[in-house]
């Protein structure tokens, strides 16, 4: 394991970070550049956290008996569903458009984008993890609080991914403009 692979990272190498320095994440929204593809990326984003915290809330109360075990199924398979989906998605999309476009764009930050590349490879491996936990409470063959566990370490995960994507990506595309995927 090294330094930048994602499940032992608390953050992409500083030298990966030079451009947040002139686009500070709290500056993001008032940039010229911002509105449109920055903005819908970054909901996308949203989207993923958000399901993710709502399938963690309702993993714990179908724990603490607050959520009928079919209701629960139900948005399990839904929420799950959606998220597995657009996850993967999301990432087909950025492996082969705008991690190639933006790295050739940004050749000092080449690295960078082959560390959110390994991170969507190991995220298969956790989407396939989360499925098959999710799978066991849809089939009756695991209790939700072994999915919630599986959740907990899936979501750390994830927000760490998508932390560092949004560090490296969106200070590029600020800079670019949305031409600059193209």
């Amino acid at each position: 394991m090294t330094e930048t692979e994602l499940a032992k990272r608390d953050k992409l190498p500083d030298a990966l970070r030079t451009l947040l320095a002139d686009f500070p994440r709290d500056e993001w929204q008032e940039h010229p550049n911002f509105a449109g593809l920055v903005a819908f990326w970054l909901d996308r984003h949203m989207m993923f956290r958000q399901l993710t915290q709502a399938l963690q809330h309702d993993a714990e109360a179908a724990i603490d008996r607050k959520l009928d075990p079919q209701a629960h199924k139900a948005r399990l398979s839904r929420y799950g569903g959606m998220l597995v989906s657009n996850l993967h998605g999301h990432h087909q999309i950025e492996d082969h458009h705008y991690f190639p476009v933006l790295s050739g764009k940004e050749p000092s930050l080449q690295r960078g984008f082959g560390i959110l590349d390994a991170d969507h490879h190991a995220m298969d491996g956790l989407l396939n993890r989360f499925t098959t936990s999710a799978n066991g409470v849809l089939q009756d063959t695991a209790e939700p609080g072994a999915f919630r566990s599986e959740l907990l370490s899936f979501g750390a995960m994830l927000h760490r991914h998508l932390e560092d994507e949004e560090d490296l990506i969106v200070p590029v595309i600020l800079k670019l403009g949305p031409e600059g995927l193209q």
